[in-house]
Parts: C-alpha cells; sequence; structure tokens
C-alpha cells in the first residue's frame, strides 16, 4: 500500500512518526486544507506528468496552477499530465495520495517556487487521507527533488479602474 511505501521512506529521515492522517479524504486540495484546517495554498499538491525522459512530478502550492508556456521552457516539450489509470503504476501512487516520497525508481521530482512563501507546507504521504508538515527546504530535503522552479502561473494584475 502507498501510505505504507511513504513511511518507509520517510523512516530513513526519522520523519515517518511525523504522517499526519485523517478520518476524512484528504485527496483534493480544497479536501486537505479542510481536514487540517488550514488554507488550501499551504497544500504542496503534486502532479505527474509524463515527458521523453518518462515521468516526473511537480509539486506546487495548493492555489497555484501549472504554466503551460513556463513547464515547455524548461522541460523542452508540451505539458502531458499522466492519465488517472497510468499514476499508481508509473509513480507508486494511487491518484489522490500522489507525494514524492517513496516513489518509483528514476523519477525526478521538481518543486515550484510557489511554496517558499510559506514557512510549511502539507503535502501528501501515499493515501487519500494523508499529510506531513514540512518546510519547503525540508521538502526539497526528503523528496530528493532536482530543485525549486519557476513553473507555476504567475498572479493576474488587477486592472485599475479609469
Amino acid at each position: 500500500m502507498s501510505l505504507e511505501r511513504a513511511q518507509d521512506y520517510l523512516k530513513q529521515f526519522g520523519r515517518d512518526g511525523d504522517i499526519l492522517q485523517f478520518d476524512v479524504s484528504s485527496a483534493t486540495v480544497e479536501l486537505a486544507a479542510k481536514a487540517l484546517n488550514c488554507g488550501p495554498e499551504l497544500i504542496a499538491k503534486t502532479l505527474s506528468f509524463m515527458t521523453d525522459n518518462g515521468p516526473i512530478l511537480i509539486v506546487l502550492a495548493g492555489d497555484k496552477k501549472l504554466d503551460n508556456h513556463k513547464f515547455k521552457e524548461n522541460f523542452h516539450q508540451k505539458a502531458k499530465m499522466l492519465k488517472a489509470d497510468e499514476v499508481e503504476s508509473l509513480i507508486g501512487h494511487g491518484v489522490g495520495g500522489v507525494c514524492p516520497f517513496g516513489i518509483n525508481e528514476g523519477i525526478k521530482v521538481y518543486l515550484d517556487e510557489s511554496m517558499k512563501r510559506f514557512e510549511h507546507v502539507y503535502p501528501a504521504c501515499g493515501s487519500s487521507n494523508s499529510a506531513i508538515k514540512l518546510t519547503p527546504d525540508e521538502l526539497l530535503t526528503l523528496s530528493k527533488a532536482e530543485g525549486f522552479i519557476n513553473i507555476a502561473k504567475e498572479e493576474e494584475l488587477a486592472k485599475a479602474s479609469a
């Protein structure tokens, strides 16, 4: 099961005991924010994509969306999300619990800079009712990510009325 896989992975860092489990679903940003009693921006959502070099994961703040143009600039191809029925076999965790911990070998993880504005964020831990509280730097270390990249859409500037 994916929760156990994430726990086993986090054990090497002594953080397996820090996993939070809920009696309710945390499978979406909104549900996770409700389960954690926090704003959706603090949920670190993990998106899975297929690239020419295989699957990758991108983790963004819960209030951000991926910018397709920035994806193409970073990876030199169009963004192609994995289909729901491909995620578990290719990544190692099912939809609703995808996280950067205990994933299949060879999958690169990238973190969006949008999470750096927070003291801590909550990524999932392999199941649709789990999370862990981490600083962005802890997330970088524990996920063994390639680093922080700028891949989220920019805030739209409010239009001044004339």
